[in-house]
């Protein structure tokens, strides 16, 4: 028997994918930027690029206001039960068609691993990005704020986050295939619901 669960709020699918696209066209316009291709021109990348980033940090200050109103935020939370299983299940129990070591519920979502690395992402390595992003974007007024920072340290600083997040979201996307069918956790993220096996829906109440 099967059952279905809600996992994703209409709010939490909306900021998924709009964060998803924004950051791919924030990689587009950044490489360009750095030289690796030409599509738009310099000049027009930069722009574009400042235009995005703008409307990822209005989206990332409406995602914190809905974690907090809503809890969603307790997701997070880090803890070490399950951890060493899953550690165990992604390094070869995932490879060899081994059962998950936890299972979803509509107050837990994350299994440990996702929970730290979701954690680090939204802790560490957002407010560096988001950081040195501001702090290129504002460089010539620094001087009369008292800042004093190169901005070769700048751009290293925010290209090297940059790196993170490109494989985190490589990473991100190839565990998105793991479900029970390649297109599991895909269309959950699209619709809200996600199929489980009666035994695997362990819903808190």
């Amino acid at each position: 028997m099967k059952r279905r669960l809600h996992l994703y709020a209409r709010f939490e699918r909306f900021w998924h994918w709009a964060q998803a696209l924004l950051v791919l066209a924030l990689f587009v316009t950044g490489f360009e930027i750095h030289g690796t291709f030409s599509w738009l021109g310099f000049e027009r990348a930069v722009k574009v690029h400042d235009y995005l980033a703008l409307t990822l940090l209005i989206l990332v200050i409406f995602a914190i206001f809905w974690h907090f109103t809503t809890g969603a935020w307790r997701q997070y939370l880090p803890t070490r039960d399950n951890l060493g299983a899953m550690v165990r299940y992604y390094v070869g129990g995932i490879f060899r068609n081994e059962p998950h070591p936890t299972k979803k519920t509509e107050l837990s979502k994350l299994n440990p691993l996702q929970r730290i690395t979701y954690g680090a992402l939204k802790l560490l390595v957002f407010p560096v990005q988001i950081g040195s992003g501001l702090l290129y974007f504002f460089y010539d007024k620094l001087p009369g704020w008292g800042i004093s920072l190169q901005l070769g340290t700048i751009a290293f600083v925010h290209t090297a986050a940059t790196y993170v997040l490109l494989s985190f979201v490589i990473a991100h996307v190839y565990l998105t295939t793991t479900g029970h069918r390649p297109t599991t956790n895909l269309k959950a993220m699209i619709v809200g619901w996600e199929e489980v096996e009666d035994d695997e829906a362990e819903s808190v109440r």
